[in-house]
């Protein structure tokens, strides 16, 4: 295999580091991967939990998380909660799953907009009832699609999590966001949906809601944001007009990427404010697209450097020469 050049990148926003291949030739072969069905043994239990039609709320785990710390803080713990409630034992958060209708097995971006508007205002109003209830610091709302990417069902399905601490990925963005308002005067999402359509060098779908590109340090192959461009940094504030354009934007960006990648499996991660702060002029909601298209190696391991096979500009040009013949599933 030809050897390839990594192109250090720097992240705008969190500093972080990424390792791209930037001189290897793109081979479709080597990353069209078919989402696989996961094993349920023919009992898909989201089709029948909860009972009745529609998208529905399942609750998988309530007090998903015993916040437990170090190892001695663990030891310590024991000793003084051996006997009692689990709300008492430092436990928080749950588990849920936004669920579509029975029977509902479709990619995301084949089921009509009805259903996607439906699960897409279920995860905001996950997150007014987790601000309201004032319990834990972040409600992370995420779709697995496909074995490979961990998912645990192929019933289509939102996933919440009401986690007692806030996430290090969001932690470092709300860090380098902050930054970089007092440097530069101005939100950094913002900016990126300002260059991505000015330059279009990594752009890959726009509409007058919403803004589909590659960052520039993309951190796995096909990595892709959707960022709205009215600046809002809570999801959960999110008005039906809102809810409608993110509905929208997921429904096409993921259409192009089914396309070019013959129905990859990928994770997507909703990026929005802490349920206790306050962050408003300086971060910026947005979703992201992670395909699953390899397996992480001993450098990435090792150094904690991510290694990306294929340049954000390769992938884009790629996926926008598939994007032409893109077929929008009925509303």
């Amino acid at each position: 295999m030809a050897a390839g050049l990594f192109e250090l990148r720097k992240d705008p926003i969190t500093s972080w580091w990424v390792a791209t291949i930037v001189d290897r030739e793109f081979h479709r072969d080597r990353f069209a991967r078919h989402a696989s069905d996961v094993d349920d043994g023919g009992d898909c239990q989201n089709c029948r939990l909860p009972e009745g039609g529609g998208v529905r709320l399942r609750v998988l785990k309530d007090y998903a998380f015993h916040v437990v710390g170090t190892e001695d803080e663990a030891r310590e713990l024991d000793q003084r909660f051996a006997q009692v409630a689990m709300s008492d034992a430092r436990a928080a958060g749950s588990w849920r799953a936004i669920v579509a209708p029975p029977q509902e097995h479709r990619p995301l971006h084949q089921v009509g907009s009805a259903i996607v508007e439906r699960l897409v205002t279920g995860a905001r109003d996950a997150i007014v009832t987790a601000r309201t209830a004032n319990q834990t610091d972040y409600l992370q709302v995420v779709q697995n699609w496909g074995d490979e990417s961990g998912a645990r069902t192929n019933h289509l399905c939102l996933e919440t999590y009401d986690l007692p601490q806030i996430p290090h990925r969001i932690a470092e963005e709300l860090g380098g966001a902050a930054r970089f308002v007092i440097r530069e005067g101005e939100c950094p999402y913002c900016r990126l949906v300002r260059e991505a359509t000015r330059t279009r060098e990594r752009l890959l779908w726009e509409d007058a809601d919403s803004v589909a590109f590659a960052p520039w340090a993309s951190r796995s192959a096909f990595e892709l944001w959707i960022v709205p461009r009215r600046h809002d940094s809570d999801f959960g504030r999110s008005s039906e007009t809102d809810v409608r354009a993110t509905a929208s934007a997921l429904r096409h960006v993921l259409a192009i990427l089914a396309r070019t990648l013959d129905g990859p499996p990928y994770n997507l991660i909703l990026h929005t404010a802490p349920l206790r702060e306050r962050v408003d002029a300086t971060y910026h909601w947005h979703w992201e697209i992670h395909p699953r298209l390899r397996e992480i190696a001993g450098l990435e391991l090792g150094t904690g450097l991510p290694v990306n096979p294929v340049s954000p500009e390769d992938a884009v040009e790629e996926l926008l020469a598939r994007a032409a013949g893109t077929v929008e599933a009925p509303g």
